[in-house]
């Protein structure tokens, strides 16, 4: 059964993949970087494929969040068939960030 979920992003969360890969290509290498690309489509896919298995934000109920990795949560909203992608949050901000989203 094909899933009918539109992923849509945010203008803020389409910035945030630019700046980890900005901020990866100053420190790391380009395994790095295609990884962390790979693992955010899987990501991504896994969402859309299953957009309630993920748990809802303790900062804000309106929020689900996926772990990434240590340092970057997908946060994310479900509306109908439609999932919008609302940031990847850096983990070592401030979460009360979040409450406004």
């Amino acid at each position: 059964m094909e899933n009918t979920c539109k992923i849509l992003w945010t203008d803020e969360a389409l910035d945030n993949p630019a700046d980890i890969i900005e901020y990866l290509e100053l420190r790391w290498t380009k395994r790095e970087i295609s990884n962390f690309s790979r693992l955010l489509d899987q990501q991504v896919n896994l969402i859309q494929s299953n957009p309630e298995l993920f748990p809802t934000s303790a900062t804000s109920s309106r929020l689900r969040k996926s772990v990434l990795t240590k340092q970057t949560t997908i946060y994310y909203r479900v509306d109908n068939n439609e999932i919008q992608i609302v940031t990847l949050f850096d983990n070592r901000q401030d979460p009360k960030k979040l409450k406004s989203k």
